[in-house]
């Protein structure tokens, strides 16, 4: 299994191999924007990017899907030896510049793109997929409510969804932009999206530039909201230690999910999605 750290602000789109993610996670970052993490195991692009730096809310978050092949393209020295002891395989560009390349016509740091097929052969013994704790049904189960759009919030950003009945997934769009596929304009729609509210809080780490690292904390338990086929869910999320799954549920059942790609929103407990 492979994992990739995207940027997710304007200047990088649109994204490339984005639209085969099995799993894309959204991860308030400093300045109140956002990173995605990219988890793919049913397709492996040769085309993925814009690719950026790792942060301390990955050790955590992934340490579900078992040791992945993570690839990124740098982060601050303090997380190096954390980085280096996760039960993960580091296939950064720190580490080879085996299956990266600049992406002409895009300028720096937004031209850092990978060969998912490369990157992942680096690291032979990563593990396959594995039960994270989603369930998955055709059909919706009973107790949805109708909802057209959802909007995540950030501190300086927002990630929305508009149900489109004909794709029957969920046009992303970041702010007023479109997620769309750089390989051919299509649009970016998850079948299902789910807002997970974690607390976050200062992590230690920070950038360069003096920005605080938030942590995202995926351990624990909370609410969530989870959409498909065009109605909302008041759920739970559990996951009792950093080796476990995360389950969603209502009621304490598991609450299926539609299949197709899943976007989970790591949002701040504070700042709830707003729907309409």
């Amino acid at each position: 299994m492979l994992v990739v750290k995207l940027d997710n602000t304007p200047s990088a789109l649109p994204h490339a191999g984005l639209k085969a993610a099995d799993v894309v996670y959204v991860e308030e970052v400093e300045g109140g924007l956002t990173r995605l993490a990219a988890v793919y195991s049913t397709q492996v692009p040769t085309q993925i990017g814009p690719i950026r730096s790792a942060r301390i809310s990955d050790m955590e978050l992934l340490r579900q899907y078992g040791r992945v092949a993570f690839a990124f393209s740098g982060s601050q020295a303090k997380l190096k030896p954390v980085i280096a002891s996760a039960p993960l395989f580091d296939v950064s560009g720190d580490r080879s510049g085996a299956g990266y390349w600049r992406q002409k016509g895009r300028s720096a740091p937004y031209d850092f793109f990978g060969n998912g097929v490369s990157l992942l052969a680096r690291a032979p013994q990563a593990d396959k997929a594995k039960d994270v704790g989603f369930r998955f049904a055709d059909a919706a189960p009973a107790g949805g409510r109708p909802v057209a759009t959802v909007s995540g919030h950030y501190p300086a950003t927002s990630i929305n969804f508009t149900w489109d009945a004909s794709l029957h997934a969920w046009r992303a769009a970041l702010g007023p932009r479109p997620y769309t596929a750089a390989e051919d304009g299509s649009a970016v729609a998850p079948t299902t999206v789910i807002v997970q509210y974690v607390a976050v809080r200062p992590s230690g780490y920070g950038n360069s530039q003096g920005g605080v690292t938030p942590l995202s904390v995926t351990v624990g338990s909370g609410n969530a909201l989870i959409l498909r086929d065009g109605q909302a869910w008041d759920a739970q999320w559990s996951r009792p230690s950093a080796d476990a799954p995360t389950h969603f549920t209502v009621g304490g059942a598991d609450l299926p999910l539609a299949p197709g790609q899943v976007w989970v929103l790591l949002e701040n407990s504070r700042a709830p999605a707003s729907t309409g």
